[in-house]
């Protein structure tokens, strides 16, 4: 069906990441970009190389794009999404697709019956945990029961946890914050290394989730995202077995207990001429997860954010499931906001009824 176009609405350090993933993949095609003001589209189009659009509704009529990624402040997001959903778009919305629970109530009623949009959630597509997730899926571990999420924050961590545990229930979910300071060094930032040696007091979030069929335990570190001082952790425990980020032990069989790891094919060491990539993840001696972008050299966020595109095309082509819809982003984010009304009030919160059906 030839490449598919692509339009970006926003101009921010996400905006451009997607910019850069769309221009590396000869399947896809840049179609035009728009902004909140036509000087940020213009600057944004000359430096992605595409044609720049005063608003949502012109870069529909000029560019026809197959796929428009929105990718603009959570705030701003609920206006964006209705334009283009109502004018019968396919989209990939960056998470949260709205900022406050009414605020998703809102964006629901307004265009979640039109099956237009999915939202960019993009973590269970991370190379290390795609592969940690198909070898949950085969059943190696026996049933789900818990996930421990140490590495990033909210929608981001309550996904990973759900879809760990295959837990796509619109129930309420149990929910109980607590809030630890320590002092720790941050060297480092988004805008890179702070050259600050001293420890400051950074927060920790704990909370417990209860799924009704499976638990969850959060634990975020101000800024543990680009904090190298703090370690990502994930564990998944099952009913036969559990993974702890790179090792698996689980009951083969009658008194056999085996342990494994999953191994990473990293290209570019020692004599590898194929240039610095990243090739696959085996398991036992099989390969569970490849990249998808071999060549492209991409780094894991990257890959994860060219697959979660690459399965929008799918569906929006009607030629895949839909990838992350929007039902599952906002009870993925209503749960996440239960995370901090938990801490403001110092007791459990329990989720209540939703507008849209489990996901």
């Amino acid at each position: 069906m030839g490449s598919a176009k692509i339009g970006i609405v926003g101009t921010g350090w996400r905006a451009d990441l997607y910019a850069r993933i769309v221009n590396a993949i000869p399947e896809f095609e840049l179609a035009g970009a728009t902004a909140r003001t036509t000087e940020s589209a213009e600057r944004a189009a000359e430096r992605w190389g595409t044609a720049a659009y005063a608003s949502p509704t012109e870069l529909i009529a000029g560019a026809a794009p197959d796929v428009v990624v929105v990718s603009v402040p959570r705030a701003a997001s609920p206006e964006v999404l209705e334009t283009l959903a109502n004018a019968g778009t396919h989209i990939l919305a960056e998470t949260p697709p709205a900022e406050h629970l009414a605020d998703l109530h809102r964006l629901w009623d307004a265009v979640g019956q039109k099956n237009l949009i999915q939202v960019a959630e993009q973590y269970l597509l991370l190379p290390g945990h795609a592969a940690r997730l198909t070898a949950t899926k085969r059943g190696l571990i026996g049933t789900p029961t818990s996930v421990q999420a140490s590495s990033t924050h909210d929608y981001h961590a309550v996904s990973m946890m759900r879809g760990f545990l295959g837990h796509s229930s619109a129930e309420p979910v149990a929910v109980r914050t607590q809030r630890f300071e320590g002092p720790l060094v941050d060297p480092l930032s988004r805008a890179g290394w702070t050259d600050d040696p001293e420890p400051h007091p950074a927060g920790t979030l704990l909370a417990t989730l209860d799924f009704g069929a499976g638990h969850g335990l959060y634990d975020f570190t101000d800024n543990q995202w680009h904090n190298q001082l703090r370690h990502r952790r994930i564990t998944i425990r099952g009913s036969h077995g559990e993974i702890a980020d790179d090792d698996l032990v689980r009951l083969a069989g009658p008194r056999q207990i085996v342990r494994s790891q999953f191994v990473r094919s990293q290209l570019g060491y020692d004599l590898n001429l194929d240039g610095y990539d990243t090739e696959h993840i085996s398991l036992n001696g099989e390969i569970i997860w490849e990249n998808p972008f071999l060549g492209a050299r991409f780094m894991d966020e990257e890959i994860a954010m060219g697959a979660i595109l690459r399965d929008t095309v799918a569906w929006a082509r009607g030629e895949g499931a839909a990838p992350y819809p929007l039902a599952r982003a906002c009870q993925d984010h209503a749960i996440a906001l239960a995370i901090h009304e938990s801490l403001a009030t110092g007791g459990s919160v329990i989720t209540g009824p939703q507008p849209w059906p489990a996901a």
